[in-house]
């Protein structure tokens, strides 16, 4: 049994339908990409199954128990926990501040405030400092970081790299093998074809709301992940 599936599943924005019969499966541990061009699903299925995007019951499925159109604040006591692009960090609230909110859940697991310092020791350096007067990196490792005191078994990234520098994309993508090694099951957006193909060892290629092409990363021809990319 998958540790996450979704099955069929659709999303609306009003008169407007984002996904069409989306069928994907996540494993124990495993690491996958979402790929494609902006407007292609990619960040819509990813709130459809943490919560944020209102779907049918049976449409997500958890350990194979329908979990779709439950509240995120559920969903996160189950074990889902997402990074939000932009990241969405609270402004009046220090850097440790904005990491213990993710622990309000007080689920069980190997992530706790020392261990988030030990894997961003520069956060704990300015841990009484406002979280968005940091680099847009580091803000990047506190949003990871509050993800990860909720001690998910799935984590969710939704366009980490987008707008820094690839410097900075390297040491952000550099300790998610350390999440995947306490079992936590590990899906990013990524629109960089190649650091997708890096990371994750699944990759879907999403184009106006449909899965054009899955498999596995190293076995999936790059011209035409491309073409799907594109909806060529």
């Amino acid at each position: 049994m998958s540790l996450l599936s979704t099955h069929g599943l659709t999303a609306r924005y009003g008169d407007f339908q984002a996904l069409f019969g989306i069928d994907i499966a996540i494993e124990e541990g495993q690491s996958v990409a979402l790929v494609g061009a902006n407007g292609a699903g990619k960040s819509t299925l990813l709130r459809s199954i943490c919560g944020l995007q209102p779907v049918a019951s049976q449409q997500v499925r958890l350990d194979g128990q329908p979990i779709g159109g439950k509240g995120a604040d559920q969903l996160v006591r189950l074990g889902i926990a997402l990074v939000p692009e932009g990241r969405r960090l609270f402004p009046s609230l220090s850097i440790e501040e904005n990491l213990l909110i993710g622990a309000s859940s007080r689920r069980p697991g190997p992530w706790s405030l020392e261990r988030i310092y030990g894997l961003f020791p520069v956060l704990k350096e300015r841990k009484k400092v406002p979280a968005t007067s940091l680099s847009g990196g580091q803000q990047q490792m506190v949003a990871i970081g509050r993800a990860l005191m909720s001690n998910p078994r799935l984590l969710l990234c939704d366009e980490i790299s987008l707008g820094l520098a690839p410097v900075v994309v390297k040491d952000v993508y550099a300790i998610l093998p350390q999440v995947l090694a306490e079992g936590t099951a590990v899906m990013v957006v990524e629109q960089d074809i190649g650091q997708a193909i890096r990371f994750a060892e699944t990759l879907h290629c999403l184009c106006e709301g449909r899965v054009v092409l899955s498999g596995k990363s190293d076995q999936v021809d790059r011209e035409k992940i491309h073409q799907a990319y594109f909806g060529l």
